[in-house]
């Protein structure tokens, strides 16, 4: 496992097809129990919103194997090769120029992910009346998906209207550069990176504000150990590699979470000093510069989340919401609220009140807290 954040998942290989769900009464059924409650703590501290009740096992495909494959077998699809059937592509070739198969049946009879990933887009399309189906797992599958989804094309479950992509990620990799490892050379658990993580946000924070109350502390301090990692992996473009660094990751200074949610925290004080008062704007006030280019940049925030929904590039709001953080603090240093005359500082509250809504916004979207103070 090459990846401690985009691979060190609390689940299975290939967990974005199910985890396997064996029948009652056996040991495998024990093991699975014992491995989705481990998987459910580091869920609740994740904030992932998943459930069981969201997911099924590869076994609950099972009685739809036979006809998918006899489907294909019907409309020649999928052929005999030395006692195998298998869909030889018609659009990727190997090394030798000959078409790379896909495998649907063994010689033995027996049947194996690819069968499994072809029954699971017939049954999502025909049953669960599916129009977007995203598979989320590293790069490296990407040929497996690209056979898969011409398969399913061909078969005609795959239409103009129904969109299928394979959501290919990257390796995060050690300071030295090299795929990240124990020192020991072991696989990374991601228990422990979230560990360290909240331990160097925690010396972050109490350097920031020493009078917290240590329950206080230690809530912010996991917020923002939690967001810097999750905002590590997804400002980074999904398809590059980064290297993970704790430190830089909890910095209150450059493109990290911890700096987003000290933006938030402050303005939000800014707001409560002012006692939150009802935000209003008038329109016939003229703007400064730094007004104007912030209330631009807010204008922006819908555009780049329909970007964000169709591209599958979450690392494009994160790069949206730390210009907008930047650009409040240039309007904050250029442009005086508190002592600002009305209407003029009516309308600089609502920047305020506008800016820490969308912070607040956008970080929730990417699953990082924003809290109240820090």
């Amino acid at each position: 496992m090459g990846n401690p954040v985009r691979d060190a998942h609390p689940v299975p290989d290939r967990a974005s097809r199910g985890h396997l769900a064996p029948r009652r009464g056996t040991q495998r059924e024990e093991i699975v129990a014992e491995s989705e409650r481990a998987f459910r703590d580091v869920y609740d501290r994740l904030g992932v919103l998943l459930t069981p009740a969201d997911s099924v096992g590869e076994s609950f495909y099972k009685p739809e194997l036979a006809g998918t494959v006899a489907e294909l077998a019907a409309a020649g699809i999928a052929v005999d090769s030395d006692g195998a059937l298998v869909v030889f592509s018609e659009e990727v070739t190997g090394p030798e120029g000959k078409p790379v198969p896909l495998m649907v049946r063994k010689r033995d009879g027996g049947y194996g992910y690819d069968t499994t990933d072809l029954a699971t887009i017939r049954y999502r399309i025909r049953e669960l009346g599916a129009d977007r189906l995203l598979y989320v797992t590293d790069s490296r599958q990407a040929l497996h998906f690209q056979l898969i989804f011409e398969a399913a094309r061909r078969a005609g479950w795959l239409t103009a209207g129904t969109e299928a992509t394979h959501v290919a990620y990257g390796t995060v990799l050690g300071p030295d550069g090299r795929p990240f490892k124990t020192r020991a050379g072991g696989t990374v658990r991601l228990t422990d990176l979230l560990d360290d993580a909240v331990a160097a946000a925690r010396v972050v924070v109490a350097e920031k504000n020493p009078g917290l109350d240590p329950a206080e502390l230690d809530r912010i301090a996991e917020q923002a150990g939690i967001g810097a990692v999750k905002y590590a992996d997804l400002s980074t473009s999904r398809l590059k590699d980064y290297a993970f660094e704790v430190d830089r990751m909890v910095s209150l200074t450059g493109n990290t979470a911890v700096y987003l949610q000290y933006a938030h925290a402050r303005i939000r004080s800014i707001l409560r000093n002012e006692g939150d008062p009802e935000l209003t704007v008038d329109p016939e006030v003229p703007l400064e510069p730094a007004e104007r280019a912030l209330a631009l940049e807010l204008d922006a925030y819908a555009g780049t989340l329909r970007e964000v929904a169709t591209g599958l590039e979450p690392h494009r709001l994160c790069g949206y919401l730390y210009e907008l953080a930047r650009d409040f603090t240039a309007f904050y240093e250029t442009c005086h609220v508190r002592r600002a005359e009305a209407p003029v500082r009516g309308n600089r509250l609502a920047l305020c009140g506008l800016t820490a809504r969308t912070l607040g916004h956008g970080l929730g979207l990417l699953g990082i807290a924003a809290p109240e103070r820090m």
